[in-house]
């Protein structure tokens, strides 16, 4: 990248310390729908290294030449990313800056990438990353859900027992849960959510910043029907977004009984031996009781 400016420079000397004089690999996002949602700087970086990873050379030309960059492209993907380790660090080595995108949006993120990048950053190379779009926290900033905690888990298994499975997993967590899907299981997904979850506050968000950009929200049966009742929704990529069990959740199902005991064991007990005492009592769940001793600790 022979034009960057000299402050660059200077930061690139000062982290390359086991590869002086060597490229930067700048991993950088591109438009998830929108192609006008292209950063100057992304533009600029594409424009100026000597070569770009791409995830799929043809799908990514289109934004090449909506943006007049001419820079030489290869194809770097999730059966080619370790072969290419070698050739890609030879090249910063020897001075050549390198950009990698991903089809849409940020690379890495339930992309390919992850192996080359660990690869190069083993060896001491400098890797810089070029923010722009991406349909995880684009979906978030808008749905309504909570944002100061929650988890992100890719895409979903493709079959159905595994799905289930998964949600089982995930059933207590309390911070929001974020998933991709496809639009060939998006219906089925949601099935076996409202099967797991029942009735919880879901969003989905259909074709983020392109022509038919849908949000739906709502408990999941009613995001379900709506889904199931107009097969245009079940059309295009999906972010899921789920809302966590409520932090007073064991608090609500613990009778007022089993509360009394409960305080009066925890002075003598700790929480565990309380909450398995307490369960035999009043028949109230042990996991709920020890859930809600935690959460009078943290109050």
């Amino acid at each position: 990248m022979a034009d960057l400016t000299d402050s660059n420079k200077e930061n690139s000397q000062q982290i390359n310390q086991f590869h002086p004089g060597s490229g930067t690999l700048y991993v950088v996002a591109t438009p998830i729908g929108n192609i006008s949602d292209m950063s100057y700087r992304a533009i600029e970086t594409l424009q100026q290294v000597s070569l770009i990873c791409a995830e799929d050379t043809r799908h990514s030309q289109r934004l090449m030449v909506h943006y007049h960059i001419g820079t030489p492209m290869i194809s770097l993907h999730e059966h080619n990313e370790e072969a290419r380790l070698g050739q890609i660090a030879e090249k910063l080595s020897s001075g050549q800056s390198i950009a990698l995108i991903s089809d849409a949006g940020t690379p890495l993120i339930s992309d390919p990438g992850f192996k080359l990048v660990r690869g190069l950053r083993q060896q001491g190379f400098k890797i810089s990353p070029i923010p722009g779009a991406s349909a995880l926290i684009s979906a978030l900033s808008v749905a309504g859900l909570a944002t100061d905690s929650f988890s992100f888990w890719g895409f979903l298994p493709a079959k159905s027992k595994a799905r289930q499975e998964r949600y089982q997993q995930l059933l207590d967590n309390k911070e929001t849960l974020v998933f991709y899907e496809s639009s060939h299981r998006i219906a089925d997904s949601l099935k076996d959510l409202s099967d797991v979850f029942g009735e919880r506050q879901v969003v989905i968000a259909r074709e983020i910043t392109k022509n038919f950009e849908t949000i739906l929200s709502g408990t999941t049966s009613i995001v379900l029907q709506q889904v199931i009742n107009d097969p245009n929704q079940q059309k295009g990529e999906f972010v899921v977004m789920v809302e966590g069990v409520a932090k007073n959740a064991a608090d609500q199902e613990i009778s007022s009984e089993a509360k009394t005991v409960m305080s009066h064991l925890m002075t003598e007990l700790p929480p565990n031996k309380a909450a398995k005492l307490t369960a035999q009592i009043t028949g109230a769940k042990k996991k709920d009781l020890y859930q809600w001793a935690l959460d009078q600790k943290a109050d």
